[in-house]
């Protein structure tokens, strides 16, 4: 059995349900006290994280793919970012909820004066419409070209998340940066495909032919 056929031998359902693991782990930690003394400040830490991770591995789909030839890969890349945007959205809902108990004049306040919630914010806002034009209904409707604009927001919104995970931590940076790296190089490896279509197209098009005088 060759790579590609591995991951197409893979169900949905089964990567469905790996992807919700952290949830339910987090939810064990929950009832088995494992949360620490800052329950809420350990479950938004550990969405925001999450989030993180799923983003890139939402972004890493294209370039493994490309890489490897796994082309089945690109049947899973839908559901890492929708599932990224599924953790940012608990990563926000529970700041709202549980840190904030919904007093929106103290959230709107933060959002301004505190810049790495400025950031995040941003970043989500960018997000968003990214998730709403997931489906297939979407793409249609935009059409391809402009859809394809449009989920380029992925990558000032990933970019952005970095960062506000590094404006959040203060001290202890290592995580973080290791995130931002990888990051780099995923944007690095995304930019060859593209860099060599060009230098391909260049090569093909005739020389010139001098003008005849």
């Amino acid at each position: 059995m060759t790579a590609d056929q591995g991951i197409r031998w893979v169900a949905k359902p089964t990567v469905f349900a790996l992807c919700l693991t952290p949830v339910a782990w987090h939810v064990w930690l929950l009832f088995t006290g494992g949360l620490g003394a800052n329950p809420i400040e350990a479950t938004n830490r550990f969405c925001g994280e999450w989030a993180l991770r799923f983003l890139l591995v939402a972004l890493a789909v294209t370039p493994v793919r490309e890489l490897f030839g796994w082309s089945a890969l690109a049947r899973f890349r839908r559901m890492m970012g929708l599932f990224a945007f599924f953790y940012v959205f608990l990563h926000l809902s529970s700041y709202v909820v549980l840190d904030q108990f919904f007093h929106w004049p103290s959230i709107w306040e933060d959002i301004v004066k505190r810049n790495y919630i400025t950031v995040g914010m941003v970043s989500f806002v960018l997000l968003l419409p990214l998730a709403v034009t997931s489906t297939k209904g979407w793409v249609k409707r935009l059409g391809g070209r402009a859809w394809k604009r449009l989920h380029r927001l992925v990558f000032p919104a990933a970019v952005l998340a970095v960062v506000h995970f590094y404006m959040m931590v203060r001290v202890d940076t290592r995580e973080p940066l290791i995130y931002g790296a990888i990051l780099a190089l995923l944007l690095a490896v995304r930019s060859i495909g593209p860099l060599r279509r060009r230098l391909s197209r260049r090569r093909r098009k005739p020389a010139e032919r001098p003008a005849v005088v």
